[in-house]
């Protein structure tokens, strides 16, 4: 602090010298500066008496910029003691020359003016926030919450009078109780700084990124509705073969978005295993949820096989909208644009199908969506689901299967993506002219925010030798792994940070490649000699 001259001077620092709680304070708090980001730190403190740590704080950690707001009631002006109080703090402050306000008003109204007031702002949120109002354990919990909401991830959080003498620690009266009650519900989402249990302050380092929590009108224009909590949606339906890319998927998704999500795995046969490596392939957020959830017995996968999921999985989900992704998609940017997009009163958003974007001559041509990844309003969906599962009985020998019956039920009912959203194909037969692939937007896949890694997982012998269709399109964990693909790297350098990490390299790696080559060689042979015989 530059000075803590007692005189009533304009031009000192007026503080009162038998009411000095915070001095013994200035090592520990100098020590915490280097953790401090930002180059012009936002300081937002709660009970500031006289003004003896904002002073500080303002002179010793914003000295190259910063600002601070303050909140006391100084007894609401209603007494002398509370006025002076309010007198000396504006004047310490307009001594530091820095920008600095102050609420004289009780904690709980000044936070919520000034959460509203962050939702606004262009650059939200603080760096450095001091806790030391009410001593009530129910008050100390109360600011701490509203408090945390305004902290920036990084932001030093300080509870003062943690070890506090004049009440016993187990009393409501205590701070120390509504500490340690906000340490337990935001467990995980703080590095502890104060380690010994004796010392006065509990001082937190906040890792989780900041979220207010609150939503004012000029952002409800804006559709920024992750400010009710809602989040994104993931859903994906997964078999025990595909646990693996599944848990690629859903890390690189996690990586790329920020703020709440929900991930369902539809579980189409994962083993107790499967299940704990995808959930400990998540990056651990404490804004990231993974469920697994079950389908029902008379499901068209339980009498058609798996691919149907994606169907059965409509009525189960517990949402109203969902991201739909196959395990087969790496994830390059952050999904909230994809999520927020208009659908247009349609029941879903998907991107044409790059290999047929007319569709085939087994259905009624047109517009034809590939359904690997798929935006969809499940409250409209489910209000033709009886119908859509019947069409899947009816279409269980159909080309594309899923994708086919889909089609044909949401003919004229779908709003389109862009190939940035599902880029299919790429290195192999997106490259291929087409007079009916020359209606897409093929430049939109150069840079994907989805890449779909399209075609088989093991490719059959004659896709790898035909001439004609070179490189040919597989998936990078096949035993021809994706040669030509330009992003089958980045897949391989994602999976190094699941709990499949190593798999590369791995004898049961190599073991299952060699018995799926065999295998294709032996298929190819029996082909063979089947054309032969009918000779």
């Amino acid at each position: 602090m530059s000075s803590s001259n007692e005189e009533s001077s304009p031009d000192k620092y007026q503080f009162t010298p038998t009411q000095d709680w915070f001095s013994f304070n200035i090592d520990t708090w100098k020590s915490l500066f280097t953790l401090v980001d930002s180059p012009k730190p936002r300081v937002l403190e709660i009970g500031s008496w006289e003004g003896r740590s904002a002073v500080f704080l303002l002179s010793d950690l914003c000295v190259n910029g910063g600002e601070i707001v303050c909140i006391d009631h100084f007894d609401l002006m209603g007494t002398e003691a509370g006025k002076e109080r309010y007198r000396k703090i504006t004047h310490n402050l307009s001594l530091s020359g820095k920008p600095n306000r102050v609420f004289d008003e009780f904690s709980f109204p000044a936070l919520m003016t000034i959460l509203e007031e962050e939702m606004t702002s262009s650059n939200p949120g603080f760096d450095w926030i001091y806790v030391d109002g009410s001593h009530e354990a129910d008050d100390t919990f109360l600011d701490g919450e509203l408090a945390w909401r305004l902290a920036r991830k990084g932001c030093i959080f300080i509870f003062d009078d943690y070890n506090w003498d004049r009440e016993p620690k187990s009393s409501i009266h205590h701070p120390r109780r509504g500490i340690d009650a906000f340490l337990t519900l935001h467990d995980g989402e703080y590095e502890r700084i104060s380690t010994n249990p004796e010392q006065y302050q509990m001082i937190l380092k906040k890792t989780s990124d900041m979220r207010i929590g609150f939503l004012v009108k000029e952002k409800a224009k804006l559709g920024l509705t992750e400010a009710f909590g809602y989040g994104i949606n993931i859903a994906l339906t997964v078999e025990s073969s595909y646990a693996m890319p599944a848990a690629v998927t859903i890390r690189s998704a996690v990586e790329r978005t920020q703020g709440r999500i929900t991930i369902y795995v539809i579980d189409c046969g994962l083993s107790n295993e499967d299940k704990d490596k995808i959930t400990a392939s998540v990056p651990t957020r404490t804004d990231v949820t993974i469920l697994f959830l079950q389908l029902h017995d008379n499901s068209l996968t339980a009498d058609l096989g798996v691919v149907w999921a994606k169907i059965d999985m409509l009525k189960i989900l517990p949402v109203e909208r969902v991201l739909y992704l196959d395990s087969d998609t790496l994830i390059r940017s952050d999904l909230h644009e994809l999520w927020n997009v208009d659908l247009e009163n349609k029941s879903l958003a998907a991107a044409p199908d790059v290999g047929f974007p007319l569709g085939h001559d087994e259905i009624t041509r047109g517009p034809y969506f590939n359904a690997g990844i798929l935006l969809i309003d499940l409250a409209k969906v489910r209000m033709r689901l009886a119908e859509l599962e019947t069409t899947g009985r009816q279409m269980k020998n159909a080309r594309f299967l899923d994708q086919d019956a889909l089609n044909v039920h949401l003919t004229g009912d779908w709003t389109e993506l862009g190939l940035n959203w599902n880029a299919q194909g790429l290195g192999t037969y997106a490259d291929s002219p087409s007079a009916e692939r020359t209606r897409l937007r093929l430049e939109e896949m150069k840079q994907p925010n989805i890449v779909h890694f399209s075609g088989p997982l093991h490719p059959e012998l004659a896709a790898v030798l035909n001439p004609w269709v070179q490189p040919f399109t597989s998936k990078p964990w096949g035993y021809a792994g994706a040669p030509g693909h330009p992003f089958r790297n980045d897949w391989w350098t994602v999976l190094e940070r699941t709990a499949w990490h190593g798999w590369k390299t791995s004898s049961e790696y190599r073991e299952i490649c060699e018995k799926k080559k065999n295998e294709a060689i032996r298929v190819a042979m029996d082909n063979f000699k089947n054309r032969v015989e009918m000779v």
